[in-house]
Order: C-alpha cells, then structure tokens, then sequence
C-alpha cells in the first residue's frame, strides 16, 4: 500500500476507534421485529419474525465508485459492533419511499461522499438475511465519478472519504479492513465487471 494511504487511514482508524460502549435499557428505536404465523402448501405451520429497520423492510445499495483518476472511493465509519470497530467499505444505505435503487444510489453517494457518477451500473441483487428479512441489497458500480458537492450527512453518520487503487482494496480486504458482505460481494463482482470491459 502507498505509504500516504496506511498514513492516512491510520489516522481515521486512530480517530474514529471506539473508547466505551454502555448498554442503554430502553425501547428499540430503530430495529424492530413482526411475529408470523405461516401456513405452507404441504399443511405444516411455521413461526417467523421479520426484521423492519425504521418501519421499512431495509432494502439498500452499495456503490463501488471509481473516479475519473481510477481510484475507487470508500468510506471509512465506525463499526461498533465488530472485531476492528471501524471499517473501510463502499458508500451504501437504505432505499426511502417512493426510490427506485438507482435514484437511492445516487443519492446516498451523494450524501456520504460529494461525488456524483457519469456512469452508474447495477452489478447485483441478493438478500443478505433471507431468513428474517425481506430487505433486498443493490450492488452497483460507479464510473468517472466526480466531488461536486459537500457531505450531507446525517447527526449520527461519522464518515471519512480515502480512495484506493485496486490491489490496495484486495490489501485491505485481506486484512480484514473491509469485513462487510456487502463491501466484499459488491468487490467481487465490480472486479469482474471491470475485468469483463476490459477485454
């Protein structure tokens, strides 16, 4: 990896580490759960809970954007809950009423990172938590992306912008650094798609 990028991702992970966690005991805010009773072809009945994430299904998008440099943008958040407590992944976020997935990825890259896309390409769909979710993840690529505009973040985002080269990404990856299904699949394929174009 550039020394400049292991210098300034350093720095963010320095950051953005977290210090304490205290349970709080109240009502879920956020995440909540409904109770089925399910009725199958064959007779049997089955018991299950559906996650909703603010009311919704949580159906979301990640976009891998590549600028016009060829770097691949990512964002650095913390990731409270695992192992290194911050994590480098793709911008990504919840579909709103009314979005289509496209309009949602280009409004959460937007948003997370200032850039906007000339080119935006859907890569997958897939379903993270079919078991007690109906949420429903867009992988997309991003091409000749370009900062035009600030952050526009909401109070609880925290969100540092680094880009890397690819084998700087497979480098991180590796190590751990990029830890989320939806990073590594949506890695995946857009290594693929760009292999595929390059041909």
């Amino acid at each position: 990896m550039r020394k400049e990028k292991y210098l300034e991702l350093k720095k963010y992970i320095e950051e953005l580490k977290v210090i304490s966690i205290k349970e709080k005991n109240n009502d879920p805010t956020f995440i909540t759960s409904i109770s089925y009773s399910i009725t199958l072809n064959n007779g049997r009945t089955i018991e299950r809970e559906k996650i909703m994430k603010g009311n919704k299904n949580g159906s979301a998008v990640i976009i891998m954007p590549i600028t016009l440099e060829n770097e691949i943008l990512t964002v650095i958040e913390p990731r409270v809950f695992t192992e290194k407590k911050v994590a480098v992944s793709f911008p990504s976020g919840y579909i709103e009423n009314g979005e289509n997935p496209y309009m949602a990825a280009l409004r959460e890259l937007k948003e997370e990172t200032g850039y906007v896309p000339k080119y935006l390409k859907l890569l997958d769909q897939f379903y993270q938590d079919e078991g007690c979710s109906e949420a429903l993840n867009n992988s997309f690529i991003a091409f000749d992306s370009v900062c035009k505009y600030p952050q526009q973040l909401d109070s609880e985002e925290i969100i540092k912008i680094m880009t890397f080269n690819l084998e700087e990404l497979e480098e991180l990856e590796r190590n751990g650094y990029i830890n989320s299904a939806n990073s590594k699949l949506t890695l995946e394929k857009g290594k693929k798609y760009i292999k595929r174009i390059m041909k």
